[in-house]
């Protein structure tokens, strides 16, 4: 496909708001592309080169595409920002530039992406002016309106208002697929060009979990009744749920007969890689693993060694913004409680019962201080679940996760698997569980907090594609994390409302952030309201954390705040 035919797909994304249009749209375009360009089509119609897992960035900020596009046609920097100033969107700009170009050429999608492709990997001494210059070439050989969107991929700033689960949905189309059945292999490989490539492959049935690849993870529902998990889930499995980090280790034995190094990747529940050397204890855990490869299911756990006790969260996630990692490895040791097995020697475990998974993980990990496998009791005894809860309390826990005995590895929050448990709402003046937001904007300070430029911030929860507004929210917010925030949403800053986000006039924040940063809110109550797009709203939110740990696609769901409306 012609990257010129692509471009008329994406003008016609641009400007379609329904959502059933667009995957309508979508579903043409996957009709229209051949099984070997499906992959780049899929990740381009994103504005991405990759899943976010792999790291393969442009890394093009603003002022580096303003020089790009300067050099492409031949004028100084100052005349590109004047034009920006006036347009405030780079790929209009550009697209009013080329259109006197001669030297066009007729690139393929392929072409395109794998020049892109280039630029993103080039790196070390001088590479952002190689960037410039491989940009500047690849715009002037593109029409105009192919150039207005890829202008904008390297900024990050493409954004059409869809998702993977839109692509998702058209894919299901194209294909006479069930959608649940892509979205279930996609939760397996979380790469949609490569489930996209399956399902024009007609070979979705071979996915599997793969080391060095993330696997979205289940996540727990909440109930309060234990009679009520018995009667949803019959027979359990009840575990101590532990205040840490979710953290994925993938890890494959050297294959070298000289002692070569063991693969070893580390993944977030938001499917993002960490640098290994945050967690240098990991760097032998090969001793405590009896596989050749296995993806491990686990919680990282700050140990104080003094006291001999769990530290909470914040203490934990502190690691991961230090940057003497070695020393403070020291002053925060680590344990991984190691809670379930995706897969061992080949042997994918997503679809085994979980006791069996249980039974399989506590034959291939040896039990030490840096990994562990804690207690698991399976019961059907309501009152049991109680005492145990209230045991782990005591111990300084969250209390417990109950899971369905034979329940399979579901990703996500999806039917009874896992469950939570939390105090009754109104036992603490607050709700019976925290919600976490993706902040939207932010209003400039007034009084005290004029000094930081930022007073409240616009949060907002997932509704389908759409986010919208939840409440604003200043109490909690100190002043050391009124400058965090600004600083971090200001990297984020959007010139206009992003496309995905509903707000009334009335909720219009001083500057827009496009959806990225997720904190964690509670509140006394949650109210109707007819100010917010929602139709509810909290009563005396308060901030409590930044969560670094989750991404957008992990904040509270409208279905969420529903029910907790409902236990309410």
């Amino acid at each position: 496909m012609l990257f010129s035919d692509f471009a008329e797909y994406l003008k016609r994304l641009e400007v379609t708001s329904s959502r059933l249009e667009i995957t309508s749209i979508l579903t043409d375009l996957f009709d229209r592309t051949s099984s070997d360009e499906i992959q780049k089509v899929t990740y381009l119609s994103l504005g991405v080169l990759a899943p976010n897992y792999e790291g393969i960035l442009l890394n093009l900020a603003e002022k580096m595409m303003i020089r790009t596009i300067a050099i492409a046609y031949n004028l100084k920097t100052e005349d590109v920002i004047k034009l920006y100033k006036k347009e405030g969107d780079l790929g209009p700009v550009a697209e009013k530039l080329a259109q006197n170009t001669n030297n066009l050429k007729k690139l393929t999608v392929n072409d395109v992406y794998e020049k892109l492709k280039i630029i993103a990997k080039d790196g070390g001494g001088g590479s952002q002016d190689r960037k410039i210059e491989l940009m500047a070439d690849l715009l002037k050989q593109l029409d105009s309106l192919s150039v207005r969107f890829v202008a904008r991929i390297p900024m990050g700033k493409l954004r059409l208002g869809f998702s993977e689960k839109t692509i998702i949905d058209a894919l299901a189309r194209h294909n006479t697929l069930k959608q649940k059945e892509i979205e279930e292999s996609y939760n397996i490989r979380p790469d949609i060009g490569y489930v996209a490539f399956l399902v024009k492959e007609n070979k979705l049935k071979e996915v599997k979990p793969k080391v060095g690849v993330p696997v979205v993870p289940m996540l727990a529902q909440r109930l309060n009744s234990t009679s009520e998990m018995i009667k949803k889930m019959g027979e359990v499995a009840v575990e101590p749920k532990f205040d840490g980090l979710r953290i994925f280790i993938h890890y494959k034995k050297s294959t070298s007969s000289r002692g070569g190094v063991d693969f070893i990747k580390i993944f977030t529940r938001n499917l993002n890689s960490l640098d290994e050397n945050i967690f240098p204890e990991l760097k032998g855990v090969g001793k405590y693993i009896k596989a050749d490869e296995i993806i491990l299911d686990t919680e990282a756990v700050g140990i104080d060694p003094k006291r001999e006790m769990f530290l909470d969260f914040q203490k934990t996630i502190s690691r991961r913004r230090k940057h003497e990692v070695e020393k403070t490895s020291g002053e925060v040791p680590l344990q991984f409680q190691v809670f379930d097995l995706l897969l061992v020697d080949g042997e994918s475990l997503i679809n085994v019962p979980y006791v069996n998974r249980r039974k399989k993980l506590e034959k291939v990990i040896i039990n030490s201080g840096l990994l562990r496998v804690d207690e698991s009791i399976v019961t059907k005894d309501p009152d049991l679940i109680k005492k145990l809860h209230l045991k782990y309390l005591e111990m300084g826990l969250e209390g417990v996760v109950v899971k369905r005995a034979n329940g399979k590895y579901v990703s996500g929050r999806t039917g009874w698997n896992w469950v939570k448990m939390k105090e009754e709402e109104g036992k603490s003046g607050r709700l019976s569980d925290t919600l976490d937001c993706i902040v939207m904007g932010y209003w400039s300070g007034k009084g005290k907090r004029a000094q930081f430029g930022l007073g409240k911030i616009l949060v907002g929860i997932k509704d389908g594609e759409k986010i919208r507004t939840l409440t604003k929210v200043g109490t909690g917010l100190t002043e050391e994390m009124l400058g965090t925030i600004k600083r971090r949403i200001d990297k984020l800053e959007s010139r206009n409302k992003p496309k995905e986000y509903e707000a009334q006039k009335d909720l219009i924040p001083d500057v827009w952030a496009t959806p990225s940063l997720i904190v964690e809110v509670t509140a006394d109550s949650i109210s109707k309201s007819t100010k917010h797009s929602l139709g509810l709203s909290l009563r005396f939110p308060r901030f409590l954390r930044i969560r670094n740990d989750k991404g957008p696609s992990e904040a509270t769901t409208l279905k969420e705040l529903n029910d907790l409306f409902s236990i309410q």
